[in-house]
């Protein structure tokens, strides 16, 4: 079964990506993704699939993702079973290969966690006695944001370097072959999306750019991005925004239209329902 490429967005500019998800059943096909991931199950069981390894899974545990590698998880059929009582609950953390990449983490205090993202690379489990102390932290991260949620972050990777309770996933011989796995539809549409965020965009215009009616294109999409096309560029927008308020340059109307909104107030509501906080909000938490 061929892997599918995961393209995963951090919104805000963010260095880490935190999901809490509450649903019937697990729903992500079998995908890679060159983010690193931490996925900490509250409830649910099923079966496990990272590269050659099967196993099953169940509450409290946790597993640590390299770049690049394949993995699925599928949950037992009594939750995909219609008006099923049963629910899986689990955090997802996801972090971008670069963020160990800069000057900070070559010095030696670093060193151990440089290990552990090495060793990620044929996946991890941690026992269930770490995982259910471990999974504390976790829930730390998912109620925190910006700065504190970074240092926990780190704070987490620390104690997941130190431990012994783990074991291996992927057997030793498990090679990913690394191809170019660049979907060019994709990549022209994203190019596009990126460059042209700015403007009005048109569903037909995209989906013409991507050789496929817009019925057919917004399928494709939802499946490669786990998005909409609107959701998409609302968050390439949201973003920028971000950046700009950040830099303090621009007032907060001048922002909006550079941004790519059209309506100051219909920038206001979907700025707040973005980052929890209105653009003015968001001004003076950066400058104090």
């Amino acid at each position: 079964m061929k892997a599918m490429q995961e393209h995963i967005d951090f919104p805000l500019r963010s260095v880490v990506k935190v999901k809490w998800q509450k649903k019937p059943h697990f729903t992500y096909p079998w995908h890679f993704h060159s983010e690193y991931e931490i996925l900490y199950v509250i409830e649910g069981a099923g079966t496990s699939f990272v590269a050659d390894n099967i196993e099953q899974f169940g509450p409290g545990d946790l597993a640590m993702l390299g770049s690049n590698l394949p993995h699925f998880w599928r949950s037992d059929e009594k939750y995909h079973v219609e008006d099923s009582a049963g629910n899986i609950n689990y955090i997802v953390i996801q972090f971008s290969e670069d963020l160990f990449r800069g000057p900070l983490f070559q010095y030696p205090e670093f060193h151990i966690i440089q290990e552990l993202i090495e060793r990620s690379s044929r996946g991890i489990r941690f026992s269930p006695p770490f995982s259910k102390e471990a999974g504390k932290q976790i829930i730390k991260i998912a109620q925190s944001s910006g700065f504190d949620r970074v240092i926990l972050l780190l704070q987490l990777l620390h104690e997941l370097a130190k431990t012994e309770q783990f074991r291996m996933l992927a057997g030793e011989l498990y090679h990913f072959q690394k191809h170019d796995f660049t979907d060019d539809r994709l990549t022209r549409v994203l190019h596009f999306l990126a460059t042209g965020y700015q403007q009005k965009i048109e569903l037909e215009q995209v989906a013409e750019i991507a050789h496929l009616h817009p019925s057919a294109f917004c399928r494709f999409f939802k499946e490669k991005t786990g998005k909409s096309l609107s959701e998409y560029v609302c968050d390439l927008r949201i973003s920028y925004a971000c950046k700009l308020i950040v830099e303090g340059k621009l007032s907060i109307s001048q922002i909006c239209f550079e941004s790519g909104f059209n309506n100051l107030s219909n920038f206001n509501r979907t700025f707040k329902r973005h980052t929890q906080m209105t653009p003015t909000e968001y001004f003076g938490h950066f400058h104090k």
